[in-house]
């Protein structure tokens, strides 16, 4: 058994939870109490990766979502609707990655030499509202309904994205 004390900013409390139980397999207990209001310290060190981002609104094909999957890891399952601008999913790299995936198996008469590719997906990664809220970054938003928790980026389209990011970076 090993106790830390430690202080640290309340705005640096958000994930550190599931980071620790993570890191603990679980076994991590934490408590935290409020010390003192004291001077801003500095920013918090956020994700690295960039996200993946909705090209199209409809409705996510596992085929697309099949052929896509190397790019990084979902957030929604397949056959899921979809809109412009949602949060699909995290890039494997740093940057965010626009992509389409409402694309659907073009048929054809002709039969391939084995079977067609059945694509198997990894289960997607789905948030808690504070999971949600530690994720996103300075442009981007959670939306809740009844129904779903997802991300979206402030700037839905693609274009007007890359134009407010020309005009804040001159």
């Amino acid at each position: 058994m090993i106790r830390v004390e430690f202080e640290i900013p309340s705005r640096g409390l958000m994930g550190l939870r599931n980071n620790l139980l993570t890191a603990t397999q679980g076994e991590a207990i934490m408590s935290h109490r409020f010390k003192a209001y004291e001077p801003y310290k500095g920013e918090m060190p956020g994700r690295i990766n960039g996200v993946l981002i909705s090209k199209e609104k409809g409705s996510s094909t596992p085929y697309s979502m099949d052929k896509l999957k190397d790019r990084g890891n979902y957030f929604i399952h397949p056959n899921v609707e979809i809109y412009t601008g949602q949060i699909v999913g995290e890039h494997i790299k740093p940057g965010d990655l626009v992509l389409n995936l409402c694309i659907a198996k073009q048929m054809t008469n002709f039969r391939a030499a084995g079977k067609d590719d059945n694509s198997v997906l990894a289960p997607p990664r789905e948030f808690t509202l504070e999971e949600a809220m530690e994720y996103i970054q300075g442009d981007e938003y959670v939306e809740v309904t009844p129904e779903n928790i997802r991300l979206r980026k402030i700037i839905l389209d693609e274009n007007e994205r890359k134009r407010a990011g020309s005009k804040a970076s001159v």
